[in-house]
């Protein structure tokens, strides 16, 4: 079954007609004497370039799409069984159907240019990439009310129309979201409320003229249905200011069975028509389609798009709120932090979200000093944390134990209810199994002994994992152990498959990727590749909510995916940890490197020699080293570390790694208050996710950071993984098929 359709504006091209104007010459001359010029002259050669100009595209489109029309029936084309156009298109739709005459129809698309030729003060924009859902959103999330969806093209292409002040508002709002557009080269808001006055005028020339009902259906395009009986002149009133609803018609003229398309006079509503074909096949992705649905629902989320805990307070209460409240997850970076400032935290964003917005905080595990991480998670309990995000554990400490298990009560169908939550971050499959496994017996009937669970708790946490929520941490910012995401993610759900087979657990354990995800590609990768959701850390450091300094945050947006280094991790230093950290503009890379290998080498500060020592003195600790070191004692003493303390004055290797750790800890305090006498020390935590960031945000307005807004990043990431998806997912439908 075929369907006939006529583009409308925009498919003028000089050249135009050329074969049927010679193929009719008498049309062609009728239509001269009627417009008052020559027709063929204006399409072939148009030497005073009015094709463009509303009043002359209009009656040169009619003409060409009639006796195109003509030539295809008379060429052996058999009736269409339907009959559609794009806006103007819709005229020669009529005309080829029968509900006027090729004088009448000339006669009105001539006063309906000039009428809308005259409506100046509008304009149009062309979005590119997503649907009209997505783009009805931006355009009511950017406060743009008089602006509406003027045509709905197809899943993929929409255009917004309205007055012309906005529509330069809109198209810099566009750019600054990495959003494809292209203003269009029209003369006013078509199909909009700013052609009103036109309609009104139309509407009066209208009453001169008997217009008939269409012999053949001809799909309208403001309601995307059949034009009724005797409405002829009413529905083409309303066109002037109703959207164009192109992508339902095409779904309208599939419906009803329609298998081809034929279009004259142009080619782009073919195109147009295949997109929407192959989006009946995979319907477009939105953003909040993207990853698992019990993972947005186990959190109360718009979004599967979760912001980690950078380190020392660096993911900020504002940066949490902000994602919070935009239906994302932040979690309030507490690495580095006293407890003290820790509740401060918690309590700022409590007040903020309230119950009915999303929040976590960070727990990082804490190798040396177990009673500090007891401490941390006091805080927790102390304020009903429900969310905890795990970091740097390699296995299960009685602290985060305690938090887990503590949380949990008996449902009222027996099975446990997990009040307290880990999304755990794992880089090896051992530390996984960890978590998805429960914790360990020893340490629960440890815990059970001390007073610390009651005989409920610690048998309903045998029956639940540690964590719900595993995020496999690919190379990364910070700590990491270099791991390559399409290995890792693969690896560890094939992990979780064998363990929610062996283990039976009543509610399913979700997955999520971190690591390198900076653009809405590597978004798409992930989910592609399985993920429940994704996590980002990198690209959230250089926005305007990251508690470090602006030094930092000037340094980093100029960053490429080549400009990133690793060093030995400052709280993990004498196992020999790395983390990922800044190269471009600073020594702290190849310094904290060289500090290693020194404590490799040596066996003791004494040891070092004279030349090393001073060059440490003046260039990297800027004081003499037994100063260091009475400051180190200092701080041992007074937070009670007295064993820690004793043991480096026995063991000289001990007290050189201590004094090399302040070194770390030093580098990275100064980069967070951005003192400039020493820029070449600063330790910032960043990966190469954040120079693919940069890259993409290359000539927008989000290419400075104090334009980024942490939960704006977020939304571009995942609108553009929608997109990309989508895309892709037609293309290979249409290779298919």
């Amino acid at each position: 079954m075929k369907a006939v359709i006529f583009p409308g504006q925009g498919a003028q091209a000089k050249g135009m007609g050329r074969e049927l104007f010679d193929a009719y010459p008498e049309q062609t001359e009728q239509a001269s004497e009627l417009l008052g010029y020559s027709i063929r002259e204006l399409c072939l050669e148009d030497p005073r370039r009015e094709l463009n100009r509303t009043e002359f595209t209009q009656p040169a489109l009619f003409v060409v799409g009639v006796l195109a029309h003509r030539w295809w029936r008379e060429s052996g084309g058999e009736e269409a069984a339907f009959y559609a156009g794009h806006s103007l298109g819709e005229y020669c739709a009529l005309h080829a159907a029968g509900a006027f005459d090729f004088e009448t129809g000339l006669r009105l698309v001539r006063r309906r240019g000039e009428l809308m030729a005259s409506a100046d003060g509008g304009g149009m924009i062309a979005v590119t990439g997503l649907g009209r859902e997505q783009v009805t959103d931006l355009v009511r999330e950017g406060g743009f009310c008089t602006l509406v969806v003027a045509n709905d093209n197809s899943p993929e292409q929409c255009v917004v129309s309205g007055d012309s002040e906005s529509i330069d508002e809109l198209g810099d709002y566009l750019h600054a979201r990495a959003v494809r557009w292209v203003r269009l080269r029209v003369s006013g808001g078509f199909h909009s409320a700013l052609m009103r006055p036109a309609q009104q005028e139309f509407r009066r020339f209208l009453d001169g003229f008997e217009l008939g009902t269409p012999r053949v259906p001809v799909i309208a395009n403001s309601t995307a249905r059949p034009y009724p009986a005797g409405a002829t002149a009413e529905m083409l009133t309303d066109q002037i200011v109703r959207p164009v609803r192109w992508t339902e018609t095409v779904q309208h003229l599939l419906d009803a069975g329609v298998t081809e398309f034929v279009e004259l006079g142009g080619s782009v509503l073919t195109k147009l028509a295949e997109q929407t074909r192959a989006a009946r096949r995979i319907p477009g992705l939105r953003a909040e389609d993207l990853g698992s649905e019990v993972f947005r629902k186990r959190h109360g989320l718009r979004f599967a798009y979760v912001a980690g805990g950078m380190y020392r307070g660096i993911a900020s209460p504002e940066l949490v709120i902000r994602l919070g409240r935009a239906g994302m997850l932040g979690f309030l970076g507490t690495g580095g932090l006293s407890p003290e400032e820790i509740e401060r935290g918690i309590k700022e964003i409590q007040s903020s979200l309230g119950e009915e917005h999303p929040y976590g905080v960070n727990v990082i595990a804490n190798h040396d000093d177990p009673a500090a991480e007891a401490a941390v998670v006091d805080v927790l309990l102390r304020h009903r944390v429900r969310l905890v995000e795990a970091s740097a554990f390699i296995q299960m400490t009685p602290a985060l134990v305690r938090y887990r298990a503590s949380g949990l009560r008996r449902g009222a169908d027996g099975q446990p209810v997990c009040d307290h939550r880990v999304l755990a971050k794992v880089s090896r499959p051992e530390v996984a199994a960890a978590f998805m496994a429960p914790p360990p017996d020893a340490v629960l009937d440890r815990l059970r002994a001390d007073g610390v669970l009651t005989a409920e708790q610690a048998e309903l946490a045998r029956r639940v994992p540690m964590s719900h929520d595993i995020t496999v941490e690919a190379d990364s910012g910070g700590h990491t152990d270099g791991g390559i995401s399409t290995v890792l993610l693969p690896a560890m759900l094939e992990q979780r498959r064998r363990v929610q087979e062996e283990r039976g657990y009543a509610e399913p354990i979700c997955m999520g990727l971190a690591g390198g995800i900076g653009t809405p590609a590597a978004v798409a990768a992930a989910f592609v590749l399985g993920a429940d959701y994704v996590l980002t850390g990198s690209v959230n450091q250089c926005t305007v909510e990251a508690a470090t300094s602006d030094a930092v945050k000037e340094m980093l947006q100029d960053i490429d995916v080549q400009d990133t280094d690793y060093a030995p991790a400052g709280d993990m230093f004498e196992l020999g940890s790395k983390v990922q950290v800044l190269r471009k503009g600073v020594f702290f890379p190849s310094r904290g490197n060289k500090l290693h290998a020194l404590y490799t080498h040596y066996d003791g500060i004494e040891d070092l020699p004279a030349k090393t020592r001073a060059l440490l003195e003046r260039t990297y600790f800027r004081e003499p080293l037994d100063e260091v070191w009475a400051d180190v004692a200092r701080h041992l003493r007074a937070t009670g570390r007295h064993e820690l303390l004793e043991r480096a004055q026995r063991q000289p290797k001990q007290k050189m790694a201590l004094i090399f750790r302040r070194y770390f800890g030093y580098s990275a305090r100064i980069a967070l208050e951005g003192r400039a006498e020493d820029k070449v020390n600063y330790q910032v935590h960043t990966g190469p996710a954040l120079g693919s960031l940069n890259q993409w945000l290359r000539g927008t307005a989000h290419e400075s950071w104090r334009h980024r807004h942490v939960d704006e990043i977020g939304r571009m990431l995942l609108v553009g993984a929608a997109s990309y998806l989508t895309t892709f997912s037609h293309r290979l439908a249409e290779r298919r098929s």
